[in-house]
């Protein structure tokens, strides 16, 4: 949009900005009279959801963020947690939903980009990424298309940059055919003494533009992604953003050195709404006006506006307060890494935003209020339905076991995301200690000899869309079981809530449910929100994506030796289930995909045998009683079963006492693992599952070519792994690329 800043601010315009009467009306109060065009795109950037947090804020705040290793909670770019040693680790995920529809390979990775920034700004160097992707159903026209920019996106920049993708989630649903989800999650490490924040100090010092220069893409993004999709989506293309790793491989050393230096008093990334929101950001959190003279700002496109160098989101770009006397040498380093180094402002003690370009000063707002100030709704809101328990003699048995077991294995949720994960790589910076498709992914502490970083990523939005209570609690249990599963100690989390039109009762019900959900399970289970992103408005001509809170979980691993793996029984290892036996069938993979049904409740989260089962299986790991650990979730035990022997090349003979043969085997009751024990250590785990309370069983021995399960069971390992293999290469294959490429 390139009105002239004396435009006319008519009530279309005011609309077009997503701001609504109620909204404009306190604008006129706060700036005291008619704002200017620049100045309406800045309240609008402040005031927009993506920023503001406004119909999620007041349910945010009942979230847990304290804890004995929390440094930083949610507020600063990412949150911090103490690792030992004096080590912090920090990390984030945030949402690209929106502009990856739009443009997949550019949208997902400047998502990437974005995230790296939050985490690198607080003077960590990034150690691992993951990823959480949801497409729509593998049938519609678009989907082939947007998985494969999507992935190409995730890896051509992280993969560029030089940070391993550890992990992540793909899922296929029709709810996202018009609104995919690409959540994405950053972590790095930095001395506990060297964080950096956005909290500006001192008047009069230089505010300092740092790297790649501005341009048009971008602009208006934020507020885009506030607002739901309809048929007029292409139109918004111009609205996101282009990345460039290398520049941004360059702007990290850059930073990281400039930090090192002591020339830092303040560092914001321009993310979403840019210039904007980095400036006020820093401003207002260290009670300081802020001064900016547009003109010395690095442009890459001629005739740019004020309007859209403040709402610019180009890629790539840091804002910084810096030590006047340190400016010289500060200088240098931007110039040997060959990024812009500009001084376009000065702080000042007037708590007011000023702008000025070509001579006219074309925004002068009260900085403070441009933040604090923002609306905050109580959005009405209904309270989620809940479903009546089922009963596992309801749901029809397989016809044939065999069959049901394959079919699920090469389905679009369960089967293997080599594909996926192979575009991405994993091994770069070389401390990275499992691949992806086990529970959780895990890298080396550089600098250690044996102290290790697990990272997961986990929501199960059939259980949300159900009961969002329960599948908020879920979401958060299963992180924590998958970082469990490696012999991590989860520390904390951080969270990315998708969901629909918030201005909906049903939908804001589903967010209030589910933050409840959330709340009461990382209270159970220690692991504290320290950072997070809510994404909100994600519905297409009408239609919300299911209820998405994905849960990003960090743990720590105090000796890697003793780590737990998916792919490591061997054979005669006695293979123990910790839990009871399966009855829940509803909302399963088993009933949408054998019996074509999606209905009835979630599971039920029972966070106390959760904690106290996850407790006992990371002891057994830390005293290596386990050869190996795999978490049970999607598909159940038959299904976890055959993915440990797909992971280790054995196969497993198993007798299981049941009372519902088709629920045992695929129902999806929570706090359950597998473990496998060496054949020596197998009663002496047995009486120590005892002396615990912990309810297990012995269900099975490693070895052979073939899962075998009582007489309803029995496949060759190879025939699972070429099924679990299969899929996505198939739809994904040479031609369905050709024809999304077109």
């Amino acid at each position: 949009m390139t009105v002239n800043n004396t435009a006319p601010i008519t009530p279309e315009l005011i609309a077009s900005h997503g701001i609504n009467d109620e909204e404009y009306q306190r604008i006129l109060e706060l700036t005291e009279r008619e704002p200017s065009f620049t100045e309406l795109g800045i309240w609008s950037a402040m005031w927009n959801e993506h920023c503001s947090y406004k119909s999620s804020k007041k349910w945010l705040k009942t979230l847990p963020t304290d804890g004995p290793r929390v440094v930083y909670g949610p507020g600063e770019n990412a949150g911090v947690v103490d690792i030992g040693d004096d080590d912090v680790v920090v990390f984030k995920m945030e949402s690209h939903n929106h502009p990856s529809f739009i443009e997949p390979y550019q949208g997902a990775a400047t998502g990437v980009g974005g995230i790296l920034r939050d985490v690198f700004t607080m003077g960590a160097r990034p150690i691992a990424a993951m990823n959480a992707l949801r497409f729509g159903e593998p049938d519609h026209p678009k989907t082939r298309h947007l998985v494969s920019g999507v992935v190409s996106g995730v890896g051509g920049y992280g993969n560029s940059f030089g940070v391993p993708t550890v992990g992540g989630e793909v899922n296929f649903h029709p709810r996202y055919n018009g609104n995919i989800l690409v959540n994405a999650f950053a972590a790095g490490l930095a001395k506990r003494d060297a964080i950096y924040v956005s909290k500006a100090e001192g008047v009069g010092l230089p505010v300092v533009y740092l790297g790649a220069k501005t341009g048009r893409d971008g602009v208006g993004g934020a507020t885009m992604a506030s607002a739901e999709f309809d048929d007029s989506i292409e139109e918004k293309r111009p609205t996101v953003q282009v990345g460039d790793p290398f520049t941004e491989k360059c702007l990290l050393e850059a930073c990281l050195e400039l930090m090192a230096s002591g020339a830092v008093i303040a560092i914001q990334d321009m993310g979403a709404a840019g210039l904007t929101c980095s400036a006020v950001e820093m401003g207002a959190r260290g009670d300081l006006g802020i001064r900016l003279n547009l003109d010395d700002v690095p442009v890459r496109e001629e005739n740019m506006t004020a309007y859209e160098m403040m709402l610019s989101e180009s890629q790539e770009r840091m804002l910084m307060v810096l030590r006047p006397e340190k400016e010289e040498q500060a200088k240098q380093i931007f110039t040997k890494w060959g990024l812009d180094f500009a001084v376009v402002g000065v702080t000042t003690d007037d708590l007011r935003f000023s702008i000025h370009h070509q001579g006219e000063e074309v925004a002068n707002l009260p900085i403070k209020k441009l933040g604090d100030e923002a609306p905050e709704y109580d959005r009405p809101w209904i309270e989620p339905g809940t479903h009546s328990p089922q009963e596992p003699h309801l749901f029809a048995p397989p016809h044939d076991y065999n069959a049901a077991l394959i079919k699920l294995l090469g389905s679009p949720d369960l089967s293997s995301r080599r594909w996926v994960w192979e575009q991405y790589d994993t091994w770069i910076q070389g401390n990275s200690l499992q691949l992806p498709g086990g529970d959780a992914g895990v890298v080396r502490v550089e600098g250690h000899d044996t102290k290790a970083l697990a990272f997961s990523s986990d929501v199960t939005p059939r259980y949300v869309e159900a009961d969002p209570y329960q599948g908020g609690k879920q979401a958060v249990a299963e992180c924590y079981r998958n970082l469990i599963a490696t012999g991590a100690e989860p520390l904390a989390a951080t969270d990315n809530l998708n969901f629909g039109n918030p201005e909906k009762p049903e939908i804001m019900g589903q967010l209030v449910a589910a933050v409840r959900g959330i709340g009461e399970a990382c209270e159970a289970l220690s692991m504290p929100i320290v950072s997070g992103n809510v994404s909100l408005y994600n519905e297409t001509n009408g239609e919300a994506i299911l209820p998405t809170p994905t849960i990003g979980g960090v743990g720590l691993i105090e000796d890697h030796a003793r780590m737990a793996r998916i792919d490591t029984a061997d054979t005669g290892d006695v293979v123990f289930l910790i839990g009871t036996e399966a009855t829940h069938l509803a909302n399963s993979l088993y009933q949408r995909e054998i019996l074509f049904e999606e209905s009835g409740p979630a599971p039920e989260v029972d966070l106390l045998m959760e904690r106290a089962r996850g407790d006992f299986v990371l002891a057994a790991i830390r005293s290596e009683y386990a050869s190996a650990c795999h978490d049970i979730s999607d598909g159940g035990l038959a299904i976890a079963l055959a993915e440990m022997c797909m992971a280790s090349g054995e196969g497993m003979r198993c007798e299981i006492e049941v009372t519902y043969p088709h629920s045992a085997l695929f129902g999806e009751d929570q706090a359950r693992y597998l473990v496998a024990v060496d054949e020596q250590w197998a009663d002496m785990f047995a009486a120590n599952c005892e002396g615990s309370g912990v309810s297990f069983a012995k269900i099975g021995t490693v070895g052979g070519d073939r899962l075998i399960i009582n007489d309803l069971i029995d496949i060759s390992v190879e025939d699972m792994t070429t099924t679990h293999e299969s899929w996505f290469p198939a739809f994904m294959g040479e031609t369905a690329l050709a024809a999304a490429a077109e």
